[in-house]
């Protein structure tokens, strides 16, 4: 009963707040938002997407109808050149990660972040380093151990695609242990929903990937997490798993959430978008699957997120550049 008044009151609270904000700003959605997923179906993005189209519908907050579509391939790049091909149409908003970054500095993507207009970094998610049960890896030290003497006897895989945040991830760990990235046997899929019934098939040995991707599976013993790039242990079925600093490894990494929008919309529309984002953070249902997919909640205004991304860049070229994939 406590919860269903506290939404009755929130979802008031979003609509008096969109009503203010829409008075000063003049300017409100008149047409079907499409809140576009770089990947398919299951990811992390895909569920970030999901649980703002929930909040949002429940709520009654938009004016309008809200759709997520799905625009996986490419690595994230048919997403992108979508939303970038609606300049100036503050109705289509994407879903985004690292890859905004990572494409461009690989050259696997033409489109820079400069291209985009940020609206809010939503949370961040720490990467998990999965392997499967009874296998000969069962614990953080003999992966590394098994890197050290032999890199390309691990097939590591993950998404979307050779450069992403998931690359860096294992990049990271294989320097941190004194070793060359590059030496590294790596496969990229489209999505963790296909890098993940890989890696329980046999095919592959070890997958970094979100630990919201890997928890149910964990908790049900199909798979075992050996390690996490969190500054420390996550609760749930990860609440065991030792991080890498834990573990005598410098390895701390994570990738943010993020909703850009395409290029050339307005401050009152960046504002709108900013401030009706901020409020669905702000809901009981978003602090649920905060828990549930282990995000670490850390929302950042447009203007303060466009600096970060400045800084991600930078720092994630130089990662790029030691595993060859970057100049």
């Amino acid at each position: 009963m406590f919860k269903n008044n506290y939404l009755r009151f929130f979802s008031l609270a979003v609509m008096a707040c969109a009503a203010g904000a829409v008075a000063a700003q003049s300017w409100v959605p008149t047409k079907n938002v499409e809140l576009v997923v770089p990947n398919p179906p299951g990811g992390s993005n895909d569920k970030t997407a999901r649980t703002i189209e929930r909040i949002l519908v429940t709520s009654k907050a938009l004016p309008v109808s809200l759709t997520v579509v799905n625009k996986s391939g490419g690595g994230g790049n048919i997403a992108y050149t979508y939303v970038h091909q609606h300049a100036a149409d503050p109705h289509v908003l994407v879903v985004s990660g690292p890859p905004i970054l990572t494409n461009h500095i690989t050259g696997s993507g033409k489109l820079h972040y400069s291209d985009f207009t940020p609206i809010a970094s939503l949370f961040d998610d720490y990467t998990v380093y999965a392997v499967t049960p009874g296998g000969p890896i069962n614990n953080g030290k003999e992966l590394a151990a098994r890197l050290r003497k032999d890199p390309k006897s691990v097939a590591t895989g993950f998404s979307p695609l050779l450069g992403s945040h998931n690359h860096i991830a294992a990049g990271l760990l294989m320097k941190a242990i004194g070793g060359n990235a590059r030496d590294m046997k790596v496969i990229a899929f489209k999505g963790s929903a296909e890098a993940i019934p890989a890696l329980m098939g046999g095919h592959i040995d070890l997958v970094t990937t979100a630990a919201g991707n890997v928890a149910g599976h964990v908790a049900s013993g199909k798979l075992r997490v050996v390690a996490t790039s969190a500054k420390a242990r996550l609760p749930g079925a990860l609440a065991n798993v030792p991080t890498w600093k834990e573990q005598g490894i410098d390895v701390v990494f994570g990738a943010w959430r993020a909703v850009l929008a395409p290029k050339g919309i307005t401050p009152q529309q960046i504002a709108y978008w900013e401030n009706l984002l901020r409020k669905a953070t702000e809901a009981p249902e978003w602090k649920d699957d905060l828990d549930k997919n282990m995000w670490s909640n850390v929302f950042l205004g447009s203007a303060q997120f466009a600096k970060e991304l400045d800084k991600d860049y930078a720092d994630m070229k130089g990662v790029l550049v030691d595993i060859g994939l970057a100049k």
